[in-house]
């Protein structure tokens, strides 16, 4: 069991640093404050200040290595999972471990794509350069960042280029009747 409590610790880790500074951040960050604050109205509020600092540090604005500092981040996180865990009997630890669950699945479900320090990328004869998100069609639902993306640079008829986020969404037709 303590294997697997700590493989989810490392999940909420990964799960907070995958929703900083995206839409879903201020529901994350106040069920995440709620879960390890226990009850605590006080702790509560040391965790939503952690938390900012954590929004802080990762944000657009952020100096610094952003992959080091999101390693960072999300070893602290999983440790203030994992101590959460330890402190608790083994039927708050189940009723915990399964809001870590839930805390996750609705990160990874809503927190949307992230590009991070990409490369360039170059399209000729029609192609298409992407250093960044491009999504289209049905996958266009939820959110997407890019930070710091490369250079997308496109050449000649029908070539097309993106750095950045692009999202074309697709309509359905419209019926009268």
């Amino acid at each position: 069991m303590l294997e697997e409590l700590t493989a989810l610790a490392a999940v909420g880790g990964a799960a907070v640093v995958q929703a900083a500074g995206t839409d879903v951040w201020h529901g994350v960050r106040r069920r995440v404050a709620v879960l390890v604050g226990h009850g605590d109205t006080a702790r509560e509020d040391v965790e939503l200040r952690r938390l900012d600092e954590t929004g802080t540090v990762l944000g657009p604005d952020a100096a610094g290595d952003r992959a080091v500092e999101r390693m960072r981040q999300e070893s602290l996180w999983q440790g203030r999972f994992e101590a959460l865990l330890d402190g608790l009997d083994p039927s708050g630890q189940e009723r915990a471990a399964g809001r870590l669950r839930e805390l996750a699945a609705f990160v990874a479900a809503r927190a949307g794509d992230t590009a991070e320090r990409t490369g360039d990328a170059t399209a000729d004869a029609g192609g298409t350069a992407v250093s960044g998100v491009r999504r289209s069609g049905t996958a266009a639902a939820g959110s997407a960042r890019a930070v710091d993306t490369g250079n997308a640079e496109a050449d000649g008829p029908g070539s097309t280029a993106v750095s950045g986020v692009q999202i074309q969404q697709t309509r359905a037709p419209h019926c009268s009747g």
